[in-house]
């Protein structure tokens, strides 16, 4: 079975953001890079495949070469081989028309991509990689079995979860549960150095059209002071409440 795992280079949650140029674009200066986590329970997946079912792992990034620390790090987790398009991932259409070509011409099994990345939270490019190649697409995925062509998932729905049965090829959008967490793996000396040798292959994009473009971000508005009301003062409580917070 060969599968691909696609890896989303994203800012650690504990980097300070912020803006430049009029707000329009990421500052990038002094942000530390991870991978995304819903990718990283993704591969730890695709990683246990390969060492119980004999599968061979490729992840894959679109984005520069400052990316490619990221997909090292993958490769120390246990990948087979990396590939990166060397595109500027600003468009989650772009990027799934960029995915799916490698998709198309690598002739993977299973695709496992995360159902969002923690920087844009968009949740589109897994579907739109299922919508382009006409794949089976399940979302939200909590649990993944294969056996021979048959796949047996579990996805988070509303109010609980679903149990669905199909075939290989598969796209899923994963997350949280298809490994526990003291499951992930931490990259060891070996791996690191092992990773050093393994193959990173570029790609040039294919064109596709950019949809959208960021015109203007901005911070969450700093929280307000704490005011403490009396809990025989009920009436000025439901006028805060009222008036001020516009909860009720």
């Amino acid at each position: 079975m060969k599968i691909l795992v696609c890896i989303s280079h994203v800012p650690d949650t504990t980097s300070k953001i912020n803006f430049s140029n009029g707000d329009s674009e990421f500052d990038t200066n002094g942000v530390q890079y991870v991978i995304n986590p819903n990718d990283e329970f993704g591969l730890t997946r695709a990683i246990w495949f390969q060492e119980q079912q004999g599968a061979t792992v490729t992840v894959v990034n679109v984005g520069g070469p400052d990316t490619e620390p990221t997909l090292r790090k993958a490769l120390a987790i246990g990948a087979n081989e990396a590939i990166r398009v060397n595109g500027n991932p600003t468009d989650g259409f772009f990027v799934a028309k960029q995915l799916a070509e490698v998709i198309k011409t690598g002739g993977y099994d299973l695709v496992i991509a995360g159902k969002e990345s923690l920087d844009y939270n968009g949740g589109m490019v897994p579907g739109m990689i299922a919508g382009i190649l006409g794949s089976n697409f399940l979302n939200s995925c909590t649990s993944v079995t294969v056996d021979g062509n048959n796949v047996k998932a579990v996805r988070e729905i509303d109010g609980g979860k679903e149990t669905v049965s199909t075939t290989l090829p598969l796209i899923i959008g994963g997350q949280k549960g298809l490994v526990e967490e003291k499951d992930l793996r931490i990259p060891n000396m070996r791996g690191i150095m092992t990773a050093r040798t393994k193959a990173l292959t570029i790609l040039e994009p294919v064109d596709a059209p950019l949809n959208t473009k960021a015109v203007k971000f901005e911070k969450p508005a700093p929280k307000s002071a704490v005011k403490l009301v009396s809990p025989d003062n009920l009436d000025e409580l439901v006028n805060l409440l009222h008036n001020e917070a516009k909860v009720i």
